[in-house]
């Protein structure tokens, strides 16, 4: 109703002098007046056995729609009366362009001009049409006249298109905002699954595709149905109960339909007969319609939610109806049958400076800005008003249906917006989507559809709302981290305690042997001097161990790395200089070569500088790029390691080299001096031991390359100290201890046997 007075009033400030010629049987309606405008109302639905149609006959129509047009012809425009022609295309293009022909026709019949600027059809500008099918056909024909043509009705995108349709005028927006307002909705209401039916024309089509590209992947079709309009009853019949079937076996809840009213009456009935109950979505093609709210149980289908024009009321337009009667002077064959609207707009006298406007009405008509009930209303660049929409839900009256507002579409903020005394919508509206919302500590696991899913265990880490936070797999929280080393009470590191402490032990225990069975051969060729300097370098490398356990901070990551770098090499120089006199003997088939190598043994000095050069290359380590403590977690498990970052793997790399170097002399030597005769040649377990460290570290290399054994790195690391360190002890100190201890003890089998010898002797023969 308010769109029919905004149409009125803009067609009423623009209206151009004409007299009517005597109306023909295809018009309707008419009045004759000053200003003669023409009206395309589908009074009727459809146009008898159109597909059938062979021949240029006249076309018969049946099946009313119910629509209500009004216009104004009484005092809209002071001292000029306004006429109207109303013809009905029966809801068919063939049917309007008919119409329209007639209405444009001079003398009975429409010329074909070159330039048609001084063309003066009879009327001057064009009401309607409802539909946007009809609506685009007509556009095309007035576009080669450019005369004015003003729809509150045709919704259809393409009509935007003023290269196209140039004539063209509504004062509604355009379906691409509807189907914004329809998604929107939707998503407000969380109905991402819907079922979707629209009809084989092009307002339908248009509405569809808008509809489609509006939703962006966010809102889904369980279907896609089209029901065409043109085909006979049985036909049609036949599609709708094929759509009802699906609709009935869908599991949407929520139904959009972009049809005209007459094939939602049929598809309702169906719904109504197997007792469906869905919520309906409608387009602004029958979101107001009466007829349909009126239906024998219509409350049984379910909710009925829509978009349509912005409303008004309009005073003293109900008693204008209850006595509603054709003008004196006019003749209207509808008014019995149908109901037609009228309403007055009052505009000032000079607002309409009529002969002015002769030859620009459609370029006058593109620029009117007017206010109207306390809204300002103009025609933007596409020839469309771009307000915004009612939402409106058919409530329940007793067994039928009204039209109540319960809020807004507006373009300008493009959100829905529920009046606060119908907030309770929000909490009572069923929701329709795909799939069911996951579980607390599922995850979705997208299927090709993107509004359907199905739930699985989160993976570990999903949710990670801060950097010190992480989830296990099947948690629907996140935690914080852990963190994690190696404590003193845990398993590990007392076993790595209880190996040094053994370890220090043996160490020390070697020493007391060695310090008081120094006079023995067996300590006296093993040189001492250097045993106590290895015994000295295992110590401080069995001590670097214990860096390795409790909570990491910059002293301990630097001393652990340095103490076991120069006591292992200190422990490693002295089996190097062994090595080194065992060549030296073994050279003695080479005098000359020999004396030139015995001036470069010199034992202490030796030991010095092999130890010294681990030194400079820990201090420069520890100067440029030093150990510190880190947290390395790795990208698992709600654990994080504090462990000493080796700061650069150059340096770490450089240490372990150096003393790799060493071992590696101390084998060539020894491994060159094996056939040297001596009763206590060291060759044997130099050789042994030094293989048993280079075995152990190159399996050390991979673990500690491997970033994802962090939690690993710092345990192999101690294993591996403390299995060279067994090894040096267990070949170089062990078997001396056990010489010293019981070969040359009295209780050692040679002095036995010595003694049964000697009791033989003595024994009467």
């Amino acid at each position: 109703m308010m769109r029919s007075r905004l149409q009125v009033c803009v067609l009423g400030l623009m209206m151009l002098w004409v007299h009517c010629e005597n109306p023909s049987s295809l018009s309707g309606a008419y009045l004759d007046g000053d200003v003669n405008c023409a009206i395309m109302s589908s009074i009727h639905s459809r146009v008898i056995d159109l597909h059938k149609r062979t021949k240029p006959q006249p076309f018969v129509c049946s099946g009313a729609i119910y629509t209500i047009e009004e216009i104004n012809n009484s005092t809209l425009l002071p001292g000029i009366k306004l006429g109207y022609e109303v013809c009905d295309p029966c809801a068919s293009p063939t049917k309007a362009l008919h119409c329209l022909e007639h209405l444009l026709a001079v003398n009975g019949s429409l010329p074909a001009l070159m330039d048609y600027t001084d063309f003066r059809p009879p009327i001057k500008a064009l009401l309607g049409e409802q539909y946007s099918e009809l609506s685009i056909a007509m556009a095309k024909l007035l576009s080669l006249y450019l005369v004015p043509q003003v729809s509150c009705y045709s919704s259809s995108p393409v009509l935007s298109d003023k290269l196209r349709y140039p004539s063209f005028m509504r004062v509604i927006p355009s379906d691409i905002y509807q189907a914004l307002a329809l998604v929107k909705l939707m998503s407000h209401f969380s109905w991402n699954w819907v079922g979707v039916v629209y009809g084989d024309d092009d307002y339908g089509r248009a509405a569809f595709q808008s509809f489609m590209q509006q939703s962006e992947g966010k809102i889904c079709a369980d279907f896609e149905k089209v029901l065409p309009h043109y085909l006979d009853h049985v036909d049609i019949d036949k599609h709708i109960k094929e759509v009802a079937q699906t609709i009935r076996n869908s599991k949407a809840k929520v139904m959009l339909l972009i049809l005209k009213p007459e094939l939602v009456e049929k598809l309702f009935k169906e719904m109504i007969q197997t007792n469906t109950n869905k919520i309906w979505i409608a387009s602004d093609a029958w979101s107001v319609h009466r007829y349909l709210m009126k239906m024998k149980d219509i409350n049984k289908v379910g909710k009925i939610f829509g978009f349509s024009f912005s409303m008004g009321i309009t005073p003293g337009f109900e008693d204008y109806l209850k006595n509603l009667r054709p003008t004196p002077g006019a003749r209207n064959d509808f008014i019995e049958e149908y109901k037609q609207l009228r309403l007055n707009c009052s505009l000032s006298p000079s607002t309409c400076a009529v002969e002015d406007m002769l030859h620009t009405l459609l370029e006058s008509m593109r620029s009117v800005n007017f206010t109207l009930d306390g809204k300002t209303y103009f025609f933007d660049e596409n020839g469309d008003f771009a307000d915004g929409y009612d939402l409106i839900m058919w409530k329940e009256n007793n067994d039928e249906r009204i039209i109540e507002v319960v809020g807004k579409f507006l373009l300008k903020n493009q959100k829905v917006e529920i009046f606060s005394q119908f907030q309770w919508l929000n909490n009572n509206i069923s929701t329709s989507k795909c799939s069911d919302p996951c579980r607390p500590g599922t995850v979705k696991n997208q299927s090709e559809i993107s509004c359907c899913y199905s739930c699985m265990e989160c993976p570990e880490g999903k949710y990670t709302d801060e950097q010190d936070m992480w989830s296990n797999k099947g948690d629907h929280e996140c935690s914080k981290f852990q963190e994690k080393y190696l404590e003193w009470t845990a398993s590990y590191p007392i076993a790595l305690l209880a190996a040094t402490a053994i370890g220090l032990v043996l160490v020390l225990t070697s020493l007391i042997i060695f310090c008081v069975h120094r006079n023995t051969i067996v300590i006296k060729k093993a040189d001492n001097t250097m045993s106590c300097f290895m015994l000295l370098g295992l110590t401080v490398s069995f001590v670097s161990v214990i860096m390795f356990i409790g909570k990491p901070n910059w002293h301990l990551c630097r001393a652990q790395q340095a103490v076991y770098g120069l006591g292992f090499t200190l422990c490693v120089s002295c089996i190097l200089v062994k090595a080194f006199r065992t060549f030296l003997a073994f050279m003695a088939f080479d005098p000359h070569n020999q004396h030139r190598l015995k001036k470069l043994y010199k034992p202490l000095i030796n030991l010095v500088l092999l130890t010294g050069g681990q030194g400079i290359i820990l201090l420069f380590w520890l100067v440029f790029k030093s150990p510190f403590p880190d947290l390395k977690w790795p990208r698992t498990g709600m654990l994080k390691y504090i462990v000493c970052d080796e700061g650069t793997i150059v340096g770490f790399a450089v240490m372990h080299g150096y003393i790799a170097l060493l071992a590696f002399i101390c084998f060539f030597l020894a491994f060159k001096g094996r056939k040297v005769p001596n009763d206590f040649n060291d060759t044997g377990v130099i050789i042994f031991s030094m293989l048993i460290h280079l075995f152990v570290w190159l399996c050390f290399i991979p673990i500690y390359i491997d970033r994802n054994q962090t939690d690993q790195r710092h345990i192999v690391q101690a294993s591996a100290i403390l299995a060279s360190n067994y090894g040096i002890i267990f070949c170089h100190f062990l078997p001396k201890c056990y010489i010293v201890l019981w070969e040359l003890s009295e209780n050692s089998r040679a002095t036995i046997l010595s003694r049964l010898s000697q009791q033989c002797r003595n024994m009467p023969s």
